[in-house]
């Protein structure tokens, strides 16, 4: 009786003990994959957040300027609030105003902002 109690704490603490081992296994794998492996890819990385960061700082920014503007009047958005949603929320320290203006453009077509916003993304 006594060498099955033994067997069947050893089978818990096997079963624990692989359990571990799975989760540390999956955290460096897991953690690898995450990471770049070279500066190029690295800075491909980095590209695509930034683009990613002021497709959503025009949107952030034309959801604004609609809040913004009274019952009957156009919502104006301009490349500045684009810019300065970026720095506000995405901690982007320089944003160049041809940038910003084509990320506004892209997120006012699609956002079919021509019926009730201006902007001056267009210049």
């Amino acid at each position: 009786m006594k060498t099955e109690e033994m067997l069947h704490d050893l089978g818990g603490l096997l079963f624990i003990v692989l359990g571990l081992v799975l989760v540390a296994v999956g955290f460096v794998w897991r953690g690898g994959v995450l990471r770049p492996l070279s500066a190029k890819r690295a800075q491909a990385a980095a590209i695509r957040d930034r683009s990613r960061n002021l497709l959503r700082s025009a949107d952030m920014a034309i959801a604004e300027a609609r809040r913004r503007a009274a019952h009957g009047e156009p919502a104006i958005v301009t490349v500045h609030d684009v810019t300065r949603v970026a720095c506000q929320h995405y901690g982007q320290l320089f944003v160049e105003r041809e940038e910003a203006a084509a990320a506004l453009r892209k997120r006012f077509e699609a956002a079919g902002c021509r019926v009730d916003c201006m902007t001056d993304a267009f210049n």
